[in-house]
């Protein structure tokens, strides 16, 4: 997540609604703790990486096997933080 942190989720998540408001993700998320102003360039550098791994099978062929893929995407975010006061 570029702030040291590693998130593994175990599935697809959950897709956001609206109702959730501010809630934390269920089953997949991160939250940063601090703003990313004192990180090199003022965003926090991370990578996400997907794995999918098919079994598969041709029982007429007597044949099966698995595929695994994985896909890696550097990112990049600025994370800034507000204070409200009423």
């Amino acid at each position: 997540m570029g702030d040291g942190t590693t998130v593994t989720c175990a599935g697809p998540g959950t897709p956001y609604d609206a109702t959730q408001g501010k809630a934390p993700s269920p089953d997949c998320g991160h939250r940063y703790k601090a703003p990313s102003t004192a990180q090199k360039g003022g965003t926090y550098a991370g990578r996400a990486t997907a794995t999918w791994t098919v079994e598969w099978t041709a029982p007429a062929l007597g044949d099966a096997g698995t595929l695994t893929e994985t896909r890696a995407t550097p990112f990049t975010v600025r994370v800034v933080e507000v204070q409200v006061l009423n």
